[in-house]
């Protein structure tokens, strides 16, 4: 069983007053993750499973007594697969208000389903968490560090997702069924998508692009679909937690580029799923792409695990000099440039230290990464 780092995060923050709230990608371990703090709870705690259509029933439109029933002497209420429910932002409101001794701790799939139905009722009374696939930490405590290391090729491949991970030998099957029918069941879910072979169509092109720049004119191209079309898909892929973007660092100097993205997927084995690609990094073309998105999907994910709040960019000029990752953090900057083939040390550019002399800079390969992700 693999120890989520969040769990430590969420029950630091118990009996504070306020609802937790998880949400994260269908199959990325938040129903473990809730019976984990069940089992490590000294306090008397209600697993509240939103699929039992009982229920369901009794948090949908609840009222005190129904709720009543439904906790009893509990101090601890998990809610799992809220997103099922009807106006669950008002049940919690109502158990955040009437009880407020009782620590209350939801989970759902998504955060479209269950931020957008629960932000509103319980402003300012909440702390909201990502879960993620499975981190390089998580796995190199469960392994240990060198395991991992040598595991590197099946991460670029194969991704973390804890099914995958579990299911050794059956990682095409596992990630083809994920990026399948639980992909696009919650994604077309979510909203009225009419034509969702545009969406499949959106969803290779940017499995082709990911680590470069990307134009949504001609991704609108790509699909036959216009602009706002795109740029309503990949929002709603970012809210399904599929990809995310970064965009430009600039402090509006002359020569940096200013209105561009570059878009990544959470999970590297999705990625490759999209594309049925499984085949070994010696044979590809992309590994330095599928490199970078590991790198930045793992950044992102320590960050947010361990409470490190930073802004996260790439800078390229229109002479096309680039660093591949900025963090800003309280005004500081630290750069990356990171790199799959280590061929001589990488440098930063003239145009970038000449205008940003005060950061740190970092050259990051296959030898030292673990270094920046632990």
């Amino acid at each position: 069983m693999v120890q989520r780092e969040l769990q430590t995060v969420i029950e630091q923050q118990f009996f504070k007053g306020k609802a937790i709230m998880v949400n994260g990608p269908r199959q990325s371990g938040k129903t473990t993750l809730l019976n984990q703090i069940a089992s490590a709870a000294t306090v008397p705690v209600q697993i509240l499973n939103c699929n039992e259509p009982e229920v369901r029933a009794l948090l949908t439109d609840a009222n005190i007594q129904k709720l009543r029933s439904l906790i009893g002497a509990h101090k601890l209420v998990l809610i799992d697969e809220a997103q099922g429910v009807k106006n669950i932002g008002q049940a919690l409101k109502l158990i955040v208000d009437t009880w407020p001794d009782i620590q209350l701790l939801v989970a759902g799939s998504s955060s479209m389903d269950i931020v957008g139905k629960v932000s509103e009722p319980l402003t300012g009374r909440v702390f909201a968490y990502h879960l993620y696939p499975l981190s390089l930490k998580e796995l190199a405590v469960t392994f240990n560090r060198l395991s991992e290391q040598q595991s590197l090729e099946k991460r670029l491949i194969f991704g973390s997702y804890p099914r995958v991970i579990q299911l050794f030998g059956q990682e095409k099957s596992c990630l083809l069924s994920l990026s399948g029918s639980h992909l696009y069941n919650d994604v077309l879910a979510c909203m009225d998508i009419r034509k969702p072979q545009q969406l499949e169509a959106l969803l290779i092109s940017l499995a082709l692009q990911i680590g470069s720049e990307v134009s949504y004119h001609q991704l609108a191209q790509t699909i036959k679909a216009d602009c706002k079309t795109v740029e309503r898909y990949i929002w709603l892929l970012e809210q399904c937690f599929v990809i995310f973007k970064i965009g430009t660092f600039s402090l509006h100097r002359g020569n940096e580029v200013k209105k561009v993205k570059k878009i990544y997927f959470y999970d590297n084995g999705i990625r490759n799923a999209i594309l049925q690609n499984f085949a070994p990094l010696n044979l590809r073309q992309d590994a330095g792409a599928l490199w970078e998105n590991y790198f930045v999907s793992e950044r992102l994910k320590a960050n947010h695990y361990r409470r490190r709040f930073a802004n996260t960019f790439f800078w390229r000029t229109f002479q096309r000099q680039k660093i591949d990752l900025i963090e800003e953090t309280d005004g500081i900057l630290a750069a990356y440039a990171i790199r799959w083939n280590q061929s001589g040390r990488p440098k930063l550019p003239l145009a970038f230290t000449a205008v940003y002399p005060d950061h740190h800079f970092h050259a990051v390969d296959r030898t030292n990464y673990m270094d920046f992700l632990l």
